[in-house]
């Protein structure tokens, strides 16, 4: 039906849009205050792509698996690095960070190397590529979120004993 290379240059485009759109997000969020809500949804309602392993075809092996979770939490921390929270006017607001999508960016580069070359050197078929680069996508956001999530709980906490 799909060329693999075909499927490698869609995941690829829809990867840039993604960075976009995430940009986007950020830049809005930065100017309202944050919400624990916000903070914690994103990583519930990506968890309902892991229905993808329901099928045989997209789960990864051990060692696969244990790789894509490593490099995930390795990327997280330097979403973690570029993701602080502020006071301002009595709420709490995402700093801006000049940096953040310049990380993005960069993550968001070395999925799609890694991805060409899993396509053309070891030839992992796209199915489970898709399997292991959820995994590593979600082992990323997860981490992240949860310290965004402490971050902002102290700095609620601050402002209630103020």
């Amino acid at each position: 039906m799909f060329t693999k290379q075909f499927l490698v240059i869609a995941s690829i485009i829809v990867s840039l849009l993604m960075v976009v759109i995430v940009n986007l997000v950020r830049l809005r969020n930065t100017k309202k205050p944050a919400v624990a809500k916000k903070i914690i949804l994103p990583p519930l309602f990506m968890a309902t792509g892991a229905s993808m392993f329901i099928l045989p075809m997209f789960r990864p092996t051990l060692p696969e698996l244990i790789s894509s979770v490593v490099m995930g939490m390795l990327f997280s921390i330097v979403l973690i690095k570029t993701s602080k929270f502020e006071i301002r006017d009595n709420q709490i607001y995402l700093q801006r960070s000049k940096l953040f999508i310049v990380a993005l960016i960069g993550l968001v580069t070395l999925r799609m190397i890694g991805k060409i070359i899993l396509a053309e050197t070891i030839h992992i078929d796209p199915a489970q590529m898709s399997g292991i680069f959820f995994i590593l996508a979600f082992s990323m956001i997860l981490p992240w979120r949860i310290s965004m999530y402490i971050g902002f709980r102290k700095l609620k906490r601050q402002l209630d004993n103020a």
